[in-house]
């Protein structure tokens, strides 16, 4: 039996909408595919308003990834603090942040040269 394939745009889709799910602020999707040697091809980044709802944002984005593709995290880091969260799915990573950790990290700022797409956010 044949696995099917998943595409970076179909894990960005489900991992906005695990962020949405929860109320996750100022979402970023970061497209990287034109920058040579980048380690993936999409960041997703956002963040929440305390560690409790960062945490809950990423245990959302995993659950809502699995529930719509089929998809575990291959790597996840950041949980004990919940100030940044990495979750790693090869060719997309989101990051999500408590807000004073992103705006110190700025890492739209380091990948400046990337297409940046912000999404609005839901009320």
């Amino acid at each position: 039996m044949k696995r099917k394939k998943i595409e970076g745009k179909q894990l960005v889709e489900a991992a906005v909408e695990g962020i949405r799910r929860l109320k996750g602020r100022k979402i970023a999707v970061v497209d990287l595919t034109t920058i040579k040697h980048s380690e993936c091809s999409y960041f997703v980044i956002c963040h929440g308003t305390s560690n409790t709802h960062a945490d809950g944002i990423g245990h959302s984005v995993e659950e809502t990834i699995k529930e719509l593709l089929g998809v575990k995290t291959w790597h996840r880091d950041g949980y004990p603090n919940s100030i940044w969260i990495l979750l790693d799915y090869g060719d997309v990573m989101v990051h999500v942040f408590r807000e004073d950790a992103r705006n110190f990290y700025n890492l739209e700022e380091l990948w400046a040269d990337a297409a940046i797409e912000y999404l609005e956010d839901e009320n």
